[in-house]
């Protein structure tokens, strides 16, 4: 019978293999439970090297991985910085805004703890706790399961925490953005909370530095033309400016 870590590395390897690996199939394949499985996989993309999708895995390639928040934190942080301000300087005092996860959200975070009279609700440890002391802001965290990869909640507690409420503005982080099919992200169950979040919120304005263009995350959040605001650094390609400008998004672009 195979150890934990050699059943993990064979996991692994066949999805290197074959691209996505399937909890049922597995299970069988291993004679364990699906609930063994299921830790595996769990375990395995908290440590990188799948990627967890509903009802398996897909293997870690460069379209699929995803670095944690400790590492996006230091790429490109002067800019990140830049932006953050940026979008902070759009909310105005009476606002209800929704800040996603994100380690640039979490630069939106960092300008705003001197507003006053705002109502904030996210679903990002690292932004709530760049929050904690801001007096000026009611805070709110939706609750739910912590992924520590990317210190976001997410599931169905978080997602009921906002079913029955509506907001001004949704500060939204990108994984991937691509013209044709819009803001991307690695991980399904964010995926699903960040639909929910454009569907409460009267404004969308997404924040991202440039690296993240023609690039795509598996599980689709948004198309391009529900967005109502983009943030971004003057390496966003012209074409893709022109397209979003045609689609009706309001640009804002930051001296980089």
């Amino acid at each position: 019978m195979l150890s934990i870590n050699e059943r993990r590395q064979q996991i692994v390897q066949q999805a290197q293999n074959l691209g996505k690996v399937m909890v049922d199939d597995l299970a069988a394949q291993f004679a364990v439970s699906t609930v063994t499985i299921r830790a595996d996989l769990n375990e395995l993309d908290e440590s990188g090297l799948l990627v967890r999708c509903r009802g398996g895995a897909l293997a870690s390639t460069k379209l699929a991985r995803e670095l944690s928040v400790q590492e996006r934190y230091k790429r490109r942080l002067p800019t990140k910085q830049k932006l953050g301000k940026a979008a902070a300087d759009l909310i105005q005092a009476g606002d209800s805004v929704i800040l996603d996860a994100g380690t640039t959200t979490e630069e939106v975070a960092r300008c705003l703890v001197d507003h006053d009279n705002l109502v904030v609700m996210t679903n990002g440890l690292n932004i709530a706790s760049a929050l904690a002391g801001a007096e000026g802001i009611e805070l709110f965290i939706t609750g739910g399961s912590l992924r520590r990869r990317s210190m976001s909640f997410y599931g169905r507690p978080a997602e009921q925490s906002l079913r029955h409420l509506q907001f001004d503005k949704l500060i939204l982080g990108v994984d991937g953005f691509d013209t044709r099919t819009g803001v991307s992200t690695y991980y399904e169950p964010e995926a699903d909370l960040n639909r929910l979040m454009c569907g409460i919120s009267a404004e969308i304005i997404a924040v991202t530095d440039s690296s993240k263009f023609d690039r795509r995350g598996f599980y689709i959040i948004c198309p391009p033309d529900r967005l109502n605001t983009l943030v971004t650094d003057p390496g966003l390609p012209s074409a893709c400016a022109d397209e979003l400008r045609g689609a009706g998004v309001e640009l804002v672009i930051v001296d980089d």
